[in-house]
C-alpha cells in the first residue's frame, strides 16, 4: 500500500488552516486528518464521488428512514 504523505495534515493543521485542507482535497481527491498521529477522518471532494450525488427522492428517501429509526416505538404506538 502507498501513502501519499501529502494527502496527511493534522486535526490541528485542518483547523487552523481549514482552505488548504480543501485545496488538497480538490487536487488529490481526498485528505486523511490524523487525531494523535493516527488516520482519524477523511475530507472527501465530492466531485470525484458521484456515488454521493442524490436524487430530491433518495435524499426524502434516506432522512425518513432516519427518523422512523429513531421514533419507532412512537410510530407504533400511534399506528395501534
Amino acid at each position: 500500500m502507498i501513502v501519499n504523505t501529502n494527502q496527511m495534515l493534522s486535526i490541528t493543521e485542518a483547523n487552523q488552516n481549514f482552505s488548504r485542507a480543501t485545496k488538497i482535497a480538490d487536487q488529490l481527491g481526498s485528505v486523511i486528518v490524523l487525531k494523535n498521529n493516527r488516520p482519524r477522518y477523511m475530507l472527501i471532494s465530492l466531485q470525484d464521488h458521484p456515488e454521493f450525488e442524490m436524487t430530491d427522492n433518495e435524499k426524502i428517501d434516506v432522512v425518513a428512514r432516519r427518523v422512523l429509526e429513531r421514533h419507532r416505538k412512537a410510530f407504533e404506538e400511534l399506528a395501534k
